[in-house]
């Protein structure tokens, strides 16, 4: 017989596991419904409510599979996009602590009371930032527009062809990576003037920007690429291309485009060729028509590999030279003297007798004439 003392742990153990039991009839009920439990149908009943049981749990093992799957992929994305905050976190469930003190750091840190003062950095610094990026683009833009202009003042002095002259023309380029660029550029910069109180604005023109400066500054990964990138798009020359026009003097029509050499005979590429240098130098000194007389020193050197053309090229790219106010040296055989003569004003002999010593003699233009026309 229980003692008095006995009954009473019985009944607090069966107190305590009451709601056990409660949750049990439960399912019980949900498993058999409203089959009536008897000693025949015992075994049969229990192996129903283990499979009940049994399917339950599996529903519930892959619930929780599919929300851990969801919890790790979650904390991926989270590292990937902050490394910087999460490089001593590991993306698993683990790790939920480490995941939990930063929320609550962020949620300490009300970042929200900061939007408006987001909002109005980005405009007055980033953006503006970006727009005077974008100006000193485009200035440098019209600096190259306006050197061809002044380059073709002075090619519409010189004949290309008789009655025919060259004029430069510079091109949009039809790059991808210049044109995405300027679009991108474009985009971060519109509206900013006036500016807007929607958060989607804001958020739109900050991710806008830091795609740019992230790739200015080099991707992980694609650092190298975005070097190439960066120094492309932002050297203005590429967002040209260079075509000459061969222009009829009387009307200005068109006789012949070059966008190429391609197709044309060798005299004809020689005299484009030393077109286009000569607009080079003039771009690279910044000349300006009719200021022969100028103080600068704008020196090219030609070496003798000039002399290896024709005659009738040699003479249009020095003539064309000239017309620019470039001074010359030129380096060029004996032989063709005759073509360099009407262009210079000195001219030095090299000369090598025996092979060990060479001896340079300088002569003014009429002093070689003198000697030449006297048959030394």
């Amino acid at each position: 017989m229980f003692s008095r003392h006995g009954w009473s742990k019985f009944g607090r153990r069966a107190h305590t596991h009451a709601p056990h039991f409660a949750l049990i009839e439960g399912w019980r009920a949900e498993a058999l419904g409203e089959h009536t439990l008897s000693v025949e149908s015992c075994d049969t009943r229990e192996q129903d409510m283990r499979h009940w049981l049994q399917v339950r749990i599996d529903a519930e093992e892959r619930k929780l599979a599919r929300l851990t799957e969801k919890i790790v992929r979650a904390m991926t994305e989270y590292k990937e996009a902050f490394k910087l905050d999460t490089q001593e976190v590991d993306a698993s469930v683990a790790a939920m602590p480490e995941y939990r003190a930063m929320l609550d750091t962020l949620e300490a840190d009300n970042l929200p009371r900061f939007v408006a003062r987001f909002k109005e950095l980005l405009n007055e610094n980033t953006i503006r930032e970006v727009a005077h990026f974008q100006s000193q683009l485009h200035r440098e833009r019209e600096t190259i527009k306006e050197r061809v202009a002044r380059i073709n003042e002075s090619l519409t002095q010189i004949d290309y062809n008789p009655g025919r002259f060259i004029a430069l023309e510079a091109q949009a380029a039809p790059d991808a990576d210049v044109r995405d660029f300027q679009t991108e550029l474009r985009a971060c910069t519109e509206g900013t003037l006036t500016g807007s109180e929607d958060a989607q604005y804001s958020e739109a023109k900050f991710v806008q920007v830091k795609h740019i400066i992230e790739r200015f500054r080099g991707r992980e990964g694609w650092a190298e690429a975005d070097r190439r990138w960066a120094a492309k798009v932002t050297d203005v020359r590429q967002w040209f291309v260079f075509a000459a026009s061969e222009r009829w003097r009387e009307d200005g029509s068109e006789h012949e485009h070059y966008a190429d050499s391609g197709g044309k005979s060798g005299g004809q590429k020689e005299k484009l060729a030393y077109t286009i240098l000569a607009a080079s130098l003039a771009y690279q000194f910044g000349l300006e028509w009719g200021a022969t007389r100028s103080r600068s020193f704008r020196f090219v050197v030609i070496d003798e590999a000039f002399g290896r053309g024709s005659d009738e090229s040699a003479e249009y790219g020095l003539r064309l030279f000239r017309q620019l106010g470039l001074q010359l040296l030129i380096v060029t055989p004996l032989q063709k003297i005759h073509i360099i003569e009407p262009f210079v004003a000195s001219v030095g002999f090299v000369h090598n007798e025996d092979g060990s010593a060479s001896k340079l003699r300088n002569l003014t233009i009429e002093d070689y004439r003198a000697e030449r026309d006297a048959g030394h």
